[in-house]
């Protein structure tokens, strides 16, 4: 440890942590490692310019999406499905479905979930004209709000209220739509996280573009072209058969992607460990550098007269007389110096062993790493059968017994994606989920590999018509079509593998509250004692919604406080009082458990404030509580009240 830091110590630049602060906050004002000052500006500027708004980069509606996703929480409350948790296979479940409006839902993940998301596939609208793609959202501003939280013209915010009330599908309305929702999606990602995006040609250049913006164009890892369509339909000028998928990373520098399988894998060489494969060792990251790495940036010695098993080299990270000094390659494509991809601390547990020296046919001596991996990385063009939207639907079609979804992604594209950008206990993360593929994807690929993947789905209750197939079977939206598809690909898995793995999921509901819920509490005054609120919210409501604004997820482990016939509910180190009825005797209780109870260290009570109307049992509990130091705990516990 004392080693590497003496090795790293001095190899930095002097604005190094700033610059990466910067990259991290703000990566679409880099490009590569040039910083543009004057977007920076414009990123912080609280005097928003829409003048020179419009179509491109700078499309109608941009910082009103900012603002959006920046300056405007959700409404909504989030009410658990309490029949459907209780079943045994969901009730330990750490999968989760969230029926409702997505850019809702990703407001009230990013209280829990951010920088704790692997992966993000989503499949949204594609704004085709046939794909009943228009522009609504729910924020009924005025022509003068706009104009007050914007600091605009009255004519530009007539554009804007133009376009998100009129169901308009152009380029813009679409960016505007997708634009919060790619932002916040950014925000849940950890640093090693990545992103996959199906679109075809009608917004593909415009969605490019958006995630230039939003993730840093230097964190595009690349596109995929899927075969999607292997039969073309004639039409217009081009039979298309393909669409696209855009893969990004949150950061470059610490993305992780992991080999898909590769059943036809062959191996060249065989040591006393088995077969094997040779991979360079130099790091393939062009955002990887002797300037961003230069802990990775060393050179090991090739001893040319001395042969291991297998022609391969006798290699030294000490300087030898006439031994060959190696360095990582310069790239003759971009001509950037590339670094190793391990530190020396590891290359020397593994010198001759799993790294050893080789020459290439053109005489070149390189240092080589054994690979005994029974996978590939995943490639860029997908062709086969397998992936077609023919063969998604034909899976519903298998499970349901009837077409009940049109054109659903194939399991073994999402699966693909799903290897590659997540394994072990990684959390995948679909919010624009339809038929529910990408947890049938990730059930299928734990079963196969032993992985612990959990999903999060989110889908909007879209209503089914009626005439429609899935509307005969009896679903009313879409969402009941993905959650019954969970079901019995759950089911199917398990009779085919019988893996053990969490075949459940928690579901919830983004309930919107109606206006008269909104106006009570918005006239709710807690200093009045006459002030009543007529309509009182469930307790599993309320216990959901905050411990996952509290930052404790949607699936904690609660535990239940009897406080002398007074119930308070705990998880972690938070303490929830939410029902009527609170006395002198429950206080005196609570005091007395958090001072002898070493096993019980709340160090926040939040109080339902509707249900405490006795000022004075509230003000007891707060004094009490400030007066409370116990010094064996050392601990100082606060008092919440939420209305």
């Amino acid at each position: 440890m004392i080693k590497e830091t003496l090795e790293n110590n001095g190899q930095g630049k002097l604005n190094d942590k700033k610059i990466s602060i910067l990259k991290e906050n703000f990566p679409n004002c880099f490009t590569g490692d040039t910083f543009d000052i004057e977007k920076f500006k414009k990123e912080i500027n609280q005097e928003l310019d829409f003048s020179s708004e419009g179509y491109e980069l700078n499309f109608l509606g941009k910082n009103y999406a900012k603002f959006i996703a920046d300056s405007i929480d959700t409404e909504t409350v989030l009410v658990p499905n309490i029949e459907h948790n209780s079943k045994p296979e969901n009730q330990k479940s750490e999968n989760i479905y969230i029926t409702g409006d997505n850019l809702d839902v990703l407001k009230h993940l990013r209280k829990s979930y951010s920088n704790k998301i692997k992966m993000i596939y989503i499949d949204p609208p594609y704004n085709t004209g046939g794909d009943d793609f228009v522009y609504r959202d729910n924020f009924k501003f005025t022509k003068e709000k706009l104009q007050e939280v914007l600091d605009i013209e009255e004519q530009e915010a007539e554009r804007i209220i133009n376009m998100t009330s009129s169901n308009s599908s152009s380029h813009s309305a679409w960016l505007t739509f997708m634009y919060p929702r790619l932002y916040i999606a950014r925000e849940l990602l950890k640093d090693s996280g990545v992103i996959i995006i199906s679109i075809d040609d009608n917004e593909q250049a415009q969605l490019k573009m958006l995630c230039d913006d939003i993730f840093g164009e230097e964190n595009e890892i690349g596109m995929f072209i899927i075969n999607s369509s292997p039969s073309a339909i004639d039409y217009g000028h081009i039979a298309n058969m393909h669409e696209y998928a855009l893969f990004y990373s949150k950061s470059s520098l610490d993305a992780e992607t992991h080999e898909i399988p590769d059943k036809d894998k062959e191996f060249k060489y065989t040591d006393e460990l088995g077969e094997f494969n040779i991979y360079p060792l130099y790091n393939g990251n062009v955002a990887f550098n002797p300037e961003t790495r230069p802990n990775l940036y060393y050179p090991f010695y090739l001893n040319p007269n001395k042969k291991l098993d297998n022609d391969f080299y006798e290699i030294s990270l000490d300087k030898k007389e006439g031994w060959i000094e190696v360095y990582p390659v310069v790239s003759r494509k971009d001509g950037i110096q590339r670094v190793w991809r391990w530190g020396k601390q590891k290359s020397e547990e593994g010198l001759n062993k799993e790294i050893v020296g080789y020459i290439t046919d053109s005489g070149e001596y390189r240092v080589v790493q054994k690979t005994r991996l029974t996978g590939k990385m995943i490639r860029s063009l997908h062709t086969d059968t397998a992936i077609s939207s023919r063969r998604g639907t034909s899976e519903v079609e298998k499970l349901f017994g009837k077409k009940v979804f049109s054109f659903p992604k194939a399991v073994e594209l999402i699966r693909r994606f799903v290897t590659a950008g997540a394994k072990d206990n990684d959390i995948v993360l679909d919010f624009f989920s339809g038929s529910s593929t990408t947890a049938h994807a990730v059930m299928k690929q734990n079963a196969e590999d032993g992985g612990n993947r959990k999903f999060i789905l989110v889908q909007l209750d879209e209503t089914v018509s009626k005439d429609s197939v899935a509307g005969k079977e009896g679903f009313k939206t879409i969402d009941e079509i993905g959650r019954e598809r969970i079901i019995r690909a759950a089911k199917q898995i398990k009779e085919e593998t019988q893996a053990d793995l969490d075949y459940g999921f928690k579901h919830f509901y983004a309930k919107v509250l109606d206006e008269n819920i909104i106006d009570q509490i918005a006239d709710f005054d807690p200093n009045l004692l006459a002030t009543q609120l007529e309509v009182e919210f469930d307790k599993e409501t309320i216990l959901t919604t905050w411990m996952n604004r509290d930052g404790h997820g949607l699936t904690p482990s609660v535990e239940e406080i009897n406080l002398s016939g007074y119930h308070g509910y705990s998880v972690d180190n938070y303490l929830y009082l939410l029902d009527k009825g609170l006395t002198q005797q429950h206080i005196d209780t609570l005091l007395s458990k958090i001072v002898e109870d070493k096993k019980f260290n709340p160090t926040s009570i939040v109080v339902y404030g509707y249900n405490f109307t006795d000022f004075n049992i509230l003000t007891q509990l707060e004094t009490n509580l400030k007066q409370l130091r116990n010094e064996e705990k050392n601990i100082e516990v606060s008092l919440i009240k939420r209305y």
